[in-house]
């Protein structure tokens, strides 16, 4: 992870008294002869084998009945792989991580063939999942996970021209491959192997060590957006914000730690108040890490034999919270009434507790205990050289009562090759609750550089058609904003946002967590944290994707592509539709000079993103980028057009990014529709009828008058009601059927209804129920409405040729022919301008968006200019996994993407 230590290097890096290095494993157990200097932090001991068990470090079979077990982080190992393991132990591996960043963890879910990061075992129950990386822990290992998620952004601090692997262990199927010896890596058994974040690659825990530190990305890396060019300061804003990631769960902290968890799914000790019986020579004891635990009734339960000394209780108790130090450090004390009134973790006053080392339990033996730690003449404290481009993780150090934190500098700064000069100690966390949070506190060696503070928020859903002042006035009236404090950097009055741009951290927390509580014009408030892209760091060759996913689209499939996305690229190209739309997104990549789209969504998704396109056209500097489609929707007409298929069903993503990225632009025409009502509505202002204004909605795939429009409605209707039953494409598939059924014996005239003028010339209509203007050669979830046969009439349809497509259809049971491939509809007109005269309300529905007209005009014209889709090669499909092609050949590509269209 950025900002570690390299693989297989000491974590106290260059020498320095021995006071200066850090002790790797303190506690003293019975080790293997070549244990201590080979697996850093664990406590192996030789355990009798019960049951089939593999070797964490090779994957092989144990055989016979004995194997070697960390007392701490449950790593299994041959006697003959000690010398090799290299993955540290659960209780070491936060403090080799120089910079922690926390995870985005969401919902707790059942993850099969998984296994914990942290003690190892298999997830058996609900677990928690990182929506960023491939982290998995269950659900009471989660506040000891190590903070190792990958760094997606500078935050003012860091600059990182070159970018180094991101190492995650274990969770990988049983076919992968080393990247080195080219052996199996993966397992199903246990939790072995490595595989980069960032680049994909896969290695044995014994040979990522030499694979070269330095990330390239991958086959992706022209897709991906570098980290080292999104800069987001973040400070007062959790990875969930920066991420737009979805808060559905409850802020909770624990052992020092805050983390996610929903109450009302807890299943795991800390929740329990009911102890497990003792057995055998067993006791079972609750351990709380300070009064705050107590309080909030958060414990682990140890297992100790009935003749267990204090000094081997007080260990158990401190393996259980993955503490690594020193057990003589540390007492046991007993749970009373009396300890609550006290938050000192540290029995300064030699209270209460024997010290000898007989056996802890009496008679009567108290079932809770409290850890704390005795008073020390002196510590051990770590110095972190935070920024600071060096080779090692930390520098322990011997303080007293005496030591200042410019001794403090003194001392450090010559082992980092440093002078005394613009540097400064800063701490993370002296308010100790509990003995872990003291065990993790952090003391940082930084540059004292004053960074300017910059965050910029994205705030939609007010009112459109507004000036900067106007938008102003607003965000004073309901959200209090202090314009010392902010600025408008961007209006985007069309869409009714704006992006502020803030110089204080506590300002823009106040009115981002407001914002979402706020309603102007009874419409809601939409907030969201937006990153700057340095567009001038990014590579020569590189054209990002920016990734709209819709989750409620289809099959409701889109939440596992939103979490499979953030894993393969970096999470801030890629954007939750239902969290301010497409506009974020736009804003985030509008300095970008070449990118693409990819939109996974139904048919009305694509022509919500590409509206939101055509809107802000004029505000990117890349005005006319590449749109791709992964259907999730219910038709997907234009998907099927495009070869992307007939609706995703979990194909994967990573073949489907590779596909997007191989396949051939194509034009397409899209067209302006403009609703002229007669209706009058009566003027708020003073009382008179006026005519309702004009409205325009732009068409990319088809436009229904009557019957057709008619069903859709109904559609619509039915799932408003029942959201939640519509979740599969099969099911809403079912529910047009019976849509199409109850109006199967209704006649209509709409030829009577209506009148049609294409290209100023008047049309007469047959007898029929529906009217259709048909952009691609597909409707109705893939059947051909236009035909195949030659018509000297007309001419071949294309979707790029300019000319719309006019066909008729009798009723439900002609588009039933239509779709089951039997007939075609009744070819009526083909033009680039059509006026439609409506003499009553009828529907309509424009890409399946439905709606009743009222009487009026409606006018169809073309609009420019054309939009470029990629269209997947005929060779190709979504679950192939095509090889890398040559370098030179991807240089062409992607020369060809940046010119202009």
């Amino acid at each position: 992870p950025a900002g570690a230590a390299s693989p297989g290097e000491t974590a106290g890096g260059r020498g320095g008294s021995p006071a200066s290095s850090p002790q790797l494993g303190g506690r003293s157990r019975s080790q293997p002869p070549s244990a201590p200097l080979s697996a850093p932090g664990h406590g192996f001991r030789r355990v009798t084998l019960t049951k089939p068990t593999f070797c964490h470090c090779c994957t092989d079979f144990i055989w016979g009945l004995a194997g070697y077990q960390c007392e701490v982080c449950n790593f299994m190992s041959h006697e003959k792989c000690l010398k090799h393991v290299k993955i540290p132990c659960s209780c070491i591996a936060s403090s080799l991580v120089r910079i922690p960043v926390a995870h985005c963890f969401g919902p707790p879910g059942h993850y099969k063939r998984k296994f914990c990061t942290v003690c190892r075992k298999q997830l058996e129950s609900l677990a928690f999942r990182c929506e960023v990386c491939e982290l998995h822990v269950h659900t009471d290992c989660l506040p000891f996970a190590c903070s190792d998620c990958r760094q997606c952004h500078q935050d003012g601090h860091q600059d990182h021209d070159t970018y180094h692997h991101h190492w995650r262990e274990g969770n990988l199927s049983s076919s992968a491959r080393c990247e080195v010896c080219k052996k199996t890596c993966g397992s199903s058994e246990v939790l072995s192997g490595m595989r980069c974040e960032w680049c994909g690659i896969l290695a044995h825990a014994s040979c990522y060590i030499i694979v070269p530190p330095e990330c390239t990305f991958g086959r992706l890396r022209n897709m991906i957006l570098p980290p080292n060019c999104v800069r987001l300061v973040s400070r007062n804003f959790s990875k969930m914000h920066c991420f737009r990631i979805s808060e559905s769960l409850i802020l909770l902290p624990a052992f020092g730690l805050w983390y996610l968890y929903d109450q009302s799914s807890s299943n795991s000790p800390e929740h329990n108040s009911q102890v497990p019986p003792s057995t055998g020579g067993k006791q079972t004891l609750k351990i709380f890490d300070g009064n705050d635990a107590v309080k909030r009734n958060q414990f682990r339960l140890i297992s100790v034999p009935r003749i267990a000394k204090s000094e081997e209780v007080v260990e158990a108790a401190l393996r259980a919270y993955y503490i690594n130090d020193d057990q003589q450090h540390y007492e046991l004390q007993t749970f009373s009434q009396q300890t609550l009134f006290s938050d000192d973790i540290i029995n300064r006053n030699h209270a209460t507790e024997e010290t000898n080392p007989g056996p802890v339990f009496r008679e009567a033996v108290p079932e809770a205990w409290i850890i704390r730690a005795k008073s020390k003449d002196h510590e051990v404290i770590r110095i972190y050289p935070g920024w600071l481009k060096v080779g090692m993780a930390y520098i322990s150090l011997r303080i007293d009562k005496e030591s200042t934190t410019q001794t403090v500098i003194k001392e450090v700064l010559p082992q980092l090759g440093r002078q005394v000069s613009n540097i400064k100690l800063i701490s993370i966390s002296l308010c100790f609750t509990s003995i872990r949070q003291m065990n993790q506190t952090r003391f940082y060696i930084v540059e004292n550089n004053k960074s300017v503070v910059r965050v910029n928020l994205f705030v939609g859903g007010l009112p459109p058609q507004l000036s900067a002042e106007e938008y102003t006035n607003i965000l004073k009236d309901d959200l209090a904003i202090k314009t010392n404090l902010l600025s408008l950097s961007h209006v985007y009055s069309v869409q009714g946002a704006v992006v502020l741009e803030m110089s204080c951290f506590s300002e823009a927390e106040r009115i981002y967590m407001l914002a979402k509580d706020t309603t102007v014009n009874d419409k809601q408030l939409t907030a969201a944290v937006i990153p700057e892209v340095l567009h001038t760091k990014l590579p020569q060759n590189c054209c990002p994707l920016l990734v709209f996913v819709n989750p409620k689209s289809g099959g409701l499939k889109g939440r596992d592509l939103l979490y499979s996305f953030r894993k393969l690229l970096n999470p801030h190209q890629v954007f939750e539709l239902t969290n301010g739309g497409p506009l974020p997104g736009f804003h985030t990549f509008s300095q970008v000079p070449y990118f693409r789209v990819l939109v996974c969504g139904g048919d009305g998704t694509v022509g919500w993103v590409l509206g939101a396109l055509e809107e802000i056209r004029h505000m990117l500097v890349c005005s006319e980028p590449s749109v791709a489609i992964l259907p999730l929707g219910t038709g997907n007409d234009l998907g099927r057009v495009l070869r992307w298929g007939a609706g995703y069903s979990g194909e994967d993503p990573y073949s489907i990014l590779i596909s997007v990225d191989e396949a051939d632009d194509v034009l397409m025409d899209r067209w302006t529709i403009l609703l002229d009502a007669q209706e009058a509505v009566e003027s708020a202002e003073n009382g008179i009828l006026e005519p309702e204004p004009p409205k325009i909605v732009q068409m990319n795939n088809y436009c229904g008058l009557g019957i057709d429009a008619e069903l859709s409605l109904g559609f619509h209707h039915a799932r408003e009601e029942e959201p939640g039953k519509f979740n599969s494409r099969f099911h809403n598939k079912g529910v047009y059927v019976k849509v199409g059924l109850q109006r199967i014996s209704h006649t209509r005239n709409l030829h009577k209804d209506i009148k049609l003028q294409v290209d100023q010339h008047e049309v007469e209509l047959p007898s029929i129920e529906g009217l259709i203007f048909i952009n691609i050669p597909s409707w109705g979830s893939g059947a051909d409405l236009w035909g195949s046969d030659h018509d000297n009439r007309f001419e071949k349809p294309r979707i790029d040729d300019g000319l719309l497509e006019v066909v008729g259809v009798t009723g439900v049971v002609h588009m039933g022919q239509v779709q089951g491939g039997l007939r075609s509809g009744i070819r009526i007109a083909q033009g680039s301008y059509f006026r439609v005269t409506l003499l009553k309300p009828i529907p309509v529905q424009v890409d399946g968006e439905p709606w009743i007209q009222p009487p009026g005009q409606i006018i169809i014209s073309v609009a420019g200019p054309k939009v470029s889709l990629p269209r997947q090669s005929r060779e190709a499909g979504l679950t192939s996994s095509p090889a890398p092609p040559p370098e030179s050949k991807g240089l062409t590509r992607y020369k060809t993407c940046h010119r202009p269209l």
